[in-house]
């Protein structure tokens, strides 16, 4: 076919499918797919027009954008760097080298510390300068700048922080400050639109759009215990922690907080600190006032089906393990112990000690707090007089002077009765020192776990102590023994075991062999 026959066809074969296309007499493939029996077609609205929004979405985000996006701001930080000993910087992902920090100041000047630079993001809450951030977006900061979106840097000062929350409240001087407004009313649902502005990356003023994916979201993150989060698919990327997350109607519904991400950047997995929690942290740091939670003094867990099956409960039944007791704490004045359920606070069901701590930071110091519990398969209440949750908890969980990577003592033979694998002995002076136990630590010592035993494979080792089995305290192998022949005339197939290793206490669900 020559050159210009080809041109004219392939253009009369263009102007014939558009027009055909315009008039709709072009029957596509799959296009009576709507006959078949079980396709969902779905609707375009009212309208009828082929790419009409959802119902309620708006045909653009940026009338939105631009009433919202001058009450948003970047944060700049300035923080201090620890200089290692030695005085060399190490070089990321090559530990163990680093280079000498060079001299900049004169002799007989004093050496200025190190800083590092960082970013975030925040809003205006009210006209006179208050703005809601981030706290790891301003902790430790020792200069603060704030980028309006006009393009003014003004100088920030720290008004308050709530690490428990990751919420800070900062302020610039000034008044007549565009601003937003939390919004508690209206709970957004899984799947509503949701925008998210920002400064990712140090770009400046961003603007991503998404849905809810998700609410109540616990991530895992035992340094805010106190927040559901929303989950959202709005990018959110390194820079935009302390930005909002508006609703289509331009109203703050969270408080950008964390991603997840295999790689650092986004993957569609964001996290948001709800309105509901923001606003009253929020609304009391602007005011001056401290944020004081109520404390028990325990570390807790749930309580697992495993442990609830070597423990007899009935099926179904959940509630918070306590793993150890802060000597000294409100819990331990009240009567409290390792080993016990809490399965309800005030007459609330409790499901998981997520739960528990909420309700009890909830409280304010100094109330009455009536736990319902199960000790030794019996249930009992204790009311506890709520003390104030310190501000640094895991320092005084923590704070026994133990290092949790020290080595047991030397190998020696070991000595006592051999017990499922396990050879146990009481506590002696020899034993407390061999393996650096505490005088306060009541219970049973392993001196041996046989390789090949049930417990040897769960990891146990030479130097462990059994505090309780199956909540009640050990001291001797007598009682040891009894218990788990309780268990297996009972048929249960493990016994519950708290544990004290070098870490802390931990509970461990022994397997039971086949009667000896």
């Amino acid at each position: 076919m020559k050159r210009k026959e080809f041109i004219l066809g392939a253009t009369v074969g263009l102007v014939f499918a558009a027009a055909a296309t315009a008039g709709g007499v072009i029957d596509w493939p799959g296009a009576n797919a709507a006959e078949a029996s079980g396709r969902l077609i779905p609707s375009a609205g009212a309208s009828g027009l082929a790419f009409a929004p959802p119902q309620g979405a708006p045909l653009s985000f940026a009338d939105i954008f631009d009433q919202v996006s001058p009450a948003v701001v970047q944060i700049d930080v300035e923080t201090p760097i620890e200089r290692p000993r030695g005085g060399l910087i190490p070089i990321p992902g090559l530990p163990g080298f680093g280079f000498q920090a060079p001299e900049t100041q004169e002799p007989g000047e004093e050496e200025e510390a190190p800083t590092a630079q960082g970013a975030g993001s925040g809003f205006f809450i009210s006209a006179d300068g208050f703005i809601v951030t981030n706290n790891h977006v301003v902790a430790n900061a020792t200069k603060i700048t704030v980028k309006l979106s006009d393009g003014r840097e003004l100088p920030g000062r720290l008004v308050g922080r709530d690490a428990d929350t990751d919420l800070a409240v900062i302020k610039v001087e000034g008044s007549d400050f565009k601003f937003v407004s939390f919004e508690e009313a209206a709970e957004p649902r899984v799947g509503d639109w949701v925008i998210a502005v920002g400064n990712p990356f140090g770009l400046g003023g961003t603007a991503t759009a998404g849905i809810v994916s998700a609410r109540a979201r616990e991530i895992g993150d035992s340094s805010t215990p106190y927040t559901d989060y929303l989950q959202i698919d709005a990018a959110i990327n390194r820079g935009n922690s302390g930005g909002p997350t508006f609703d289509i109607y331009g109203r703050v519904i969270g408080v950008n907080s964390a991603i997840f991400s295999p790689t650092g950047g986004s993957v569609g997995i964001g996290f948001a600190i709800p309105a509901s929690i923001a606003k009253s942290v929020t609304d009391r740091l602007m005011s001056g006032q401290a944020i004081q939670r109520g404390y028990l003094g325990v570390e807790i867990g749930n309580l697992l089906p495993e442990y609830r099956d070597a423990l007899g409960l009935s099926e179904g039944q959940e509630g918070a393990y306590i793993n150890s007791v802060t000597p000294g704490a409100p819990a331990e004045e009240a009567g409290l112990r390792a080993g016990d359920v809490v399965v309800a606070i005030n007459g609330e069901a409790i499901k998981s000690s997520t739960e528990l701590t909420r309700r009890v930071g909830q409280a304010r110091p100094g109330d009455t707090l009536r736990l319902e519990i199960i000790r030794e398969e019996r249930r009992q209440t204790i009311n506890v007089r709520s003390g104030t949750r310190p501000a640094d908890i895991s320092a005084l969980q923590n704070g026994n002077g133990e290092d949790p990577d020290a080595a047991p003592g030397r190998p020696v033979a070991p000595t006592g009765e051999v017990v499922e694998g396990m050879t146990l002995a009481p506590l002696t002076e020899a034993l407390r020192s061999r393996y650096s136990i505490p005088d306060s630590v009541r219970g049973l010592v392993i001196t041996s776990a046989t390789e090949t035993s049930r417990a040897g494979r769960a990891g146990v080792q030479p130097g462990f102590v059994i505090l309780q089995a199956n909540g009640r305290p050990i001291s001797t192998v007598t009682e040891f023994r009894a218990v788990i022949e309780q268990a297996r005339a009972a048929n249960r197939e493990g016994v519950l075991l708290l544990m004290r290793i070098p870490q802390g206490n931990r509970p461990f669900v022994l397997e039971l062999s086949a009667a000896e």
